[in-house]
């Protein structure tokens, strides 16, 4: 109650302050000429009179620089961002594919939009480290591995999904690199209609990455940086803006790495470049992006797969071990994109974008030919490999903002294409050998000639997509109505001859209608019904039926939901159900088959809260309670069954604290939790459950230089916990303890 009068005591003093106030008429008399005492004129006082009188030089004054035009309510994307919440760790907005840029309480989804002061404070590598501050996503691969997959709502949503400044295919197919964020827009559910289908099909939620742009303040910074083992790092970055009305921007981001990191007897070497440069004038706007990024891993954590028929899950071996020593990972992803937005009109916006990636991967791939069992055991073969693909994307539109009579709109036409070409080389020895997941055997030698990676399938996206916003009664209710129709267009070739093997090209509709209504102005009730599409699963390596094309099916959601701004901080609260057909591994031949099954429906509780608790005092806390059913499956014995790998309860907690004794200290920590989760959707062996804990100081000062210095100090999973994570019984573990230290130095 004490910090909702607060809030309330706050806006009002703040308004009462901005009202205009009429004054009483003031009268003047004229002034009346006093009789002076003569004084003996000095010389220096007559200098100081003629002086005086002196005409002054006009000097012409610089015009005042153009501030970026907003973009939170606007037509427009391009431009500044929507401002950060109270505490800083969130935002107001965000942009939100055909809906444009939103502020979160006229958004009919629940969203979450962090922003670069979270991820620099929290010490984050990649997008992954801040995304685990919302109960509803947790990853499934570690640290140091090949990808950063994610869960969202219980559904995998992998590191190829992730779009970058709204366009899938362009970010790296691996891990985004924290240094180029400048928000992480997350929207939970179905996204088809808002951001188109998805290159790997994600269900259960959407994650767009905006890249850093130049700010109005110039500025350079150099960070060193430490993790533990022994991984050491300098990053470089600057930012300035040109022009009479500081019309264009630069911003650059160097990162350069190397050491053992988070696994014994293993090296990650890194290196990126990133530049941003922008226009912003009265009408135009434009964007580059020039992103070149390369990781070369000697012992990346690996991923294996457990035994189906164990009655108990085995105990998670040491984080720093790996049970395939010797394996080799090298990634390379260069990406150029570009956007443009130009004003029509005051109320009409036209917009388009463009992107190509060319990224590829060179890897040592263990294949486990007899599954770990209870005590560990399993044998391996192993094989290479290694893949490239090559993505061009784009959209263009237009966005326009109305009003019929007492109807306001807010209107989006959209045409969205997609196409990318992938080829793999895989490339298996000849032996096997018995290995430990606790004491490891040396991979046995492939003596097979590595061939370079060949065309194995091509895929094409196109969508037209139109959605209407409506506003009635000065927007207390908003009423959201759109349809997409996307093409999907898969092939598939032998990697061997060349020849097609097998493909599809189905086009399907995909609606969405979502409602906000506001009895009061700061509480949002809403709720909405969204479809999403996924292309059909291009079955990769470790399967039987490698290389053959799955048909695509739809998903659908249903959801509702409320949430309150108390001024200084937001509350939010969701109920949803999302049902798909199930995948799993068959049984029978060498390595079982990936097929559908059945049907799995996800019904779910979400409980946030973020903002400022105190004056100095930030915080978010966020708390998911699932329901991963199988509602058809082909084996009637399983019916009502949760799925494998899904949590049934998620919590993840966060507070950062400036201290009030030591002006610029201040203190963080965060704790992540996870249920445990089934082996397999027989639901006869459980995984355990897990808490990861982490803390973390940073004081800023210019006493050194004279400009700001901020040094930084995280612990990850302070208690050294050894926890599996996984998607059923394909598994890793999470990484270790984890130090990182670094210093930023403004210059």
């Amino acid at each position: 109650m004490s910090v909702c009068l607060t809030g309330v005591g706050v806006s009002e003093s703040r308004a009462q302050s901005t009202e205009s106030r009429v004054l009483p008429p003031v009268s003047v008399d004229a002034p009346q000429q006093r009789a002076r005492a003569t004084r003996a004129v000095q010389p220096r006082a007559t200098a100081q009179r003629a002086a005086r009188v002196t005409p002054r030089q006009t000097t012409e004054r610089p015009p005042a620089p153009v501030a970026p035009p907003p973009t939170m309510g606007s037509t427009r994307t391009i431009g500044a961002p929507a401002p950060a919440y109270a505490g800083g760790q969130v935002a107001r907005g965000g942009t939100l594919g055909l809906l444009g840029s939103t502020s979160v309480m006229n958004t009919p989804f629940s969203t979450v939009n962090y922003t670069s002061q979270l991820i620099e404070d929290q010490q984050a590598r990649t997008a992954a480290d801040t995304l685990i501050n919302d109960a509803s996503v947790r990853t499934t691969t570690g640290a140091n591995g090949f990808d950063d997959t994610f869960q969202i709502r219980g559904f995998p949503v992998n590191a190829s999904d992730v779009g970058l400044n709204g366009l899938y295919g362009l970010s790296s197919s691996q891990r985004i690199p924290a240094q180029i964020i400048e928000r992480i827009e997350l929207l939970k559910g179905p996204g088809a209609l808002i951001n188109g289908i998805a290159p790997s099909g994600t269900v259960g939620g959407g994650i767009n990455i905006v890249t850093k742009r130049a700010t109005e303040q110039d500025f350079s910074r150099l960070t060193p940086f430490f993790m533990s083992s022994a991984n050491y790092g300098l990053h470089l970055e600057t930012s300035r803006r040109f022009g009479d009305n500081k019309e264009w921007g630069v911003r650059f981001n160097g990162v350069g790495r190397n050491g053992e990191a988070s696994i014994d007897d293993g090296n990650f070497r890194s290196g990126l470049g990133a530049l941003a440069i922008d226009y912003r004038g009265d009408r135009l706007r434009w964007t580059l992006d020039a992103i070149s990024q390369n990781d070369n891993t000697d012992n990346f954590r690996p991923q294996i797969s457990l035994s189906s028929f164990l009655g108990a899950v085995p105990a998670a071996p040491d984080a720093r071990s790996n049970w395939y020593p010797g394996t080799k990972l090298r990634q390379k992803d260069n990406t150029i994109a570009t956007g443009l937005e130009y004003d029509l009109t005051d109320w009409l916006t036209a917009y388009a974008g463009v992107g190509y990636r060319d990224g590829s991967n060179y890897q040592t791939f263990p294949v486990s030919t007899a599954a770990v069992d209870a005590l560990g055991n399993f044998t391996v073969r192993n094989t290479y490999y290694d893949s490239y693909t090559k993505t061009v994307s784009g959209n263009v539109g237009f966005r326009s903002q109305f009003e019929t009579g007492f109807i306001g709109h807010k209107v989006n036409v959209a045409y969205t294409g997609f196409y990318q070409e992938a080829g793999n080389a895989y490339i298996q020895g000849s032996t096997t050998t018995a290995s430990n997941i606790y004491n490891p055997a040396p991979l046995p030698a492939v003596t097979a000639t590595r061939t370079s990676p060949r065309l194995a399938s091509e895929s094409t996206l196109t969508s037209v997509a139109i959605v209407d916003t409506m506003s009635f009664l000065n927007e207390s209710v908003l009423l959201t109505l759109g349809v997409r129709e996307q093409n999907v267009k898969v092939d598939s070739f032998n990697t061997t001859t060349g020849a097609f093997t097998s493909g599809y090209d189905a086009s399907a509709t995909t609606p969405l209608a979502g409602i906000v209504v506001k009895p009061w102005h700061n509480v949002s009730l809403y709720a909405n019904y969204a479809e999403g599409l996924t292309r059909g699963t291009i079955v990769g390596a470790g399967y039987d039926n490698t290389g053959a094309v799955l048909a695509p099916y739809k998903s659908k959601q249903q959801e509702a939901g409320v949430k309150v701004d108390w001024g200084l901080i937001t509350t939010t609260a969701a109920v949803f159900q999302i049902a798909r057909p199930s995948q799993i591994r068959t049984a029978g031949g060498v390595l079982g088959s990936l097929a559908y099954d059945g049907e799995q429906r996800n019904r779910g509780v979400e409980l946030n809260a973020y903002g400022l608790i105190l004056p100095n005092l930030r915080g978010m806390v966020s708390a998911t309670f699932l329901k991963p059913e199988l509602t058809n499956p082909s084996d009637p014995t399983q019916r009502g069954n949760d799925a494998a790998g899904v949590p049934d309860k998620t919590f993840s907690a966060s507070l950062d604290w400036d201290t009030p004794w030591v002006r610029g200290l201040a203190l963080n920590g965060r704790v992540i939790y996870t249920s445990g989760s089934y082996l397999t959707t027989a639901n006869t062996a459980k995984f355990p459950d897990w808490t990861r804990l982490d803390i973390g100081a940073r004081y800023t000062t210019t006493a050194l230089t004279g400009k700001p210095v901020t040094f930084r100090a995280t612990i990850e999973n302070v208690t050294g916990e050894n926890y599996w994570l996984t998607t059923g019984t394909y598994v890793t573990v999470g990484a270790p303890r984890t130090y990182i230290l670094s210093a930023a130095f403004d210059f």
